[in-house]
């Protein structure tokens, strides 16, 4: 089974994740932040690497669905394909951070990918506030995260919203992260269980 979690920067996609996959004995499959070659000189110019990026990550989400369909075990996924392609891109087009040229470019990319690949059977959306988001990445302090503009926090929270009222290709489950501590034991159970009883319909449908 393919388990996917959506959400915005700082939402609390990785910290789920690990948590997920320690109480089910899931396979977890991270983003790959850290071998990133492009993420620290996007921050550092929005504009000229925006489409380096993008394709990056496009590329190495659509090896990761294919790895986590042929795998035969139960992976939780943090982050999504559909964010890149619904979410990220977009903004930068409309943000003028991505010419046309190359946002066409990239969506004919994204559009025949998403032919051979599946919806994972269950997506958690992780739903925050921009000033939550805010307090996240900054008690994390990774250092090229330091300039991301509230502005831009904001126009990807409202693009998540957009996309998640309209996403249908399978089940949702949505956690309202202003209202939950991932840290507390009991929030913890109460989004576990949620999880479980979701799956467990998943497995009798």
């Amino acid at each position: 089974m393919h388990i996917a979690i959506a959400g915005n920067i700082g939402s609390g996609k990785t910290t789920l994740t690990r948590l997920l996959s320690k109480h089910f004995n899931w396979t977890p499959h991270y983003e790959d932040v850290e071998n990133n070659p492009y993420l620290h000189s996007f921050y550092e110019d929005m504009q000229r690497w925006s489409f380096n990026l993008q394709v990056y990550f496009l590329n190495s989400r659509f090896r990761q669905v294919l790895e986590i369909r042929n795998s035969g075990k139960t992976i939780v996924q943090d982050r999504t394909i559909y964010e890149d392609a619904n979410i990220f891109a977009p903004n930068l087009h409309s943000m003028n951070l991505m010419s046309s040229r190359d946002f066409e470019n990239y969506s004919s990319l994204f559009e025949l990918m998403s032919k051979f690949i599946q919806p994972p059977d269950l997506l958690i959306y992780l739903r925050a506030s921009v000033p939550t988001l805010v307090n996240q990445i900054q008690k994390r302090g990774r250092d090229y995260e330091a300039s991301i503009r509230i502005d831009y926090l904001k126009l990807l929270n409202e693009r998540y919203e957009a996309w998640i009222t309209k996403y249908t290709i399978g089940k949702v489950l949505i956690f309202e992260v202003d209202d939950i501590d991932l840290e507390k034991p009991e929030d913890l159970s109460f989004v576990i269980e949620k999880v479980n009883t979701e799956l467990y319909g998943l497995f009798n449908g």
